[in-house]
């Protein structure tokens, strides 16, 4: 039996997770959940899993769940409860714990990660940002504990899992700064976003109703953003070129609207691998846990007959310039995709709150880039990194119209 902690357990990763460990009682079990402020949805989370411990990452809500856990009653045997940034590491390095699950939520979910990874626990990594903000610092680290990385997000897994059918799977390491043998190009697909069918000159107008309204599922409201600007698969492209070793100039965007296909690997012999499936994230959850394994599912399956199509065309530039910005960062490397990555968090954050329009988030992103060019560090450390961080928030939020 596998023993995990999850990092955000009442946000969309951690319940789609937790939601496994249900489907399958007989191979995982919870030891460790964090959450944020959800105190009702993780009092049940600990009722029905019974972790050993419970991080929060607001001590000031460590009173009130300590009493709503008494008020369970003496059937309910309570986990040793942690707070703030040191309870939610320690609860990333818990001992007993054997796989991390990591779907906290931003630049937040970096110091809990590499307080895993120094712990040697294998991740099954759902927060980009530790790879993007922090790549140089994570990938020693990694070679160090022996930690195993296993992307838990839908297309570095479909890269992932096209790679098992290589000679590279059998030692599947990733972070290692060396393409896999055989690996030419990665094609990362990308649905295009609220905006794809729009004329470029509207997008002056868009509101924050139209940025958050995906054409193809509900997510939270900031990754909605990043679609709709295409930032998340910018960020995702850094995350890619940490993750598989492969040149920015090998990695790709395609804009694929049914979101069937989630990635794509061309091989040395020209072979194409392509991973598909219904848009679920708990399959790829659900790789990373069982991972070597395949399980058995009665989940939905995928029928093309049903799908009809499958479209692609090349994403414009000028729909989404957030694309360039991002290789732009990740062929500077160093601190820059820390500075991109933080940039366009607090950029969002401005416009969900209506502070800025839709077509200032890539003008401040730029804004904050151009700035720090002069002071990037090539091999930072973790304190570089978390400068950067908090200083390019500070500059794109006091750039703002």
């Amino acid at each position: 039996m596998k023993a995990l902690s999850i990092l955000g357990s009442t946000g969309s990763i951690g319940t789609q997770t937790l939601e496994i460990v249900d489907d399958f009682p007989e191979l995982f079990k919870v030891v460790a959940l964090t959450a944020g402020k959800n105190l009702d949805l993780l009092v049940k989370q600990i009722q029905r899993h019974r972790p050993e411990v419970v991080a929060l990452a607001d001590p000031n809500s460590i009173a009130e769940l300590q009493e709503r856990l008494t008020s369970c009653g003496a059937a309910l045997k309570p986990p040793v409860l942690l707070a703030g940034s040191d309870g939610i590491c320690a609860a990333a390095a818990w001992a007993s714990a054997d796989l991390v699950v990591t779907g906290i939520v931003g630049c937040a979910g970096l110091l809990p990660t590499l307080a895993a990874i120094r712990a040697g626990k294998d991740l099954a990594l759902a927060n980009k940002e530790t790879l993007i903000a922090a790549g140089p610092v994570v990938l020693p680290e990694l070679e160090k504990s022996g930690s195993r990385l296993l992307p838990a997000d839908s297309e570095h897994s479909a890269i992932f899992q096209c790679l098992q059918g290589t000679p590279w799977a059998d030692s599947a390491r990733l972070s290692t700064g060396i393409a896999p043998p055989g690996l030419r190009r990665i094609q990362l697909t990308a649905s295009g976003g609220a905006f794809r069918d729009w004329d470029p000159a509207d997008l002056s107008k868009a509101t924050v109703a139209d940025a958050t309204s995906h054409p193809n599922w509900s997510m939270g409201r900031k990754i909605t953003v990043d679609s709709a600007s295409l930032m998340n698969k910018g960020l995702e492209i850094i995350e890619a070129h940490y993750l598989f070793g492969l040149d920015y100039n090998e990695i790709e965007i395609v804009i694929h609207p049914q979101s069937i296909i989630h990635s794509m690997v061309e091989l040395a012999d020209s072979s194409v691998l392509a991973q598909l499936g219904w848009p679920d994230m708990k399959l790829p959850l659900l790789y990373c846990l069982s991972w070597p394994q395949r399980l058995e599912t009665p989940w939905r399956r995928l029928d093309l007959t049903e799908v009809a199509e499958l479209t692609f065309r090349k994403p414009n530039p000028a729909m989404y310039p957030c694309m360039d910005l991002a290789y732009a960062a990740g062929r500077a490397g160093g601190t820059m995709p820390a500075v991109l990555n933080a940039a366009n968090e607090q950029a969002v954050a401005m416009f969900l709150e209506e502070r800025i329009q839709f077509l200032d988030i890539p003008k401040l992103i730029e804004r904050t880039c151009a700035k720090h060019q002069q002071e990037l560090r090539a091999d930072p450390s973790l304190a570089d990194v978390l400068a950067v961080d908090s200083w390019a928030r500070q500059i794109t939020a006091e750039a703002a119209p």
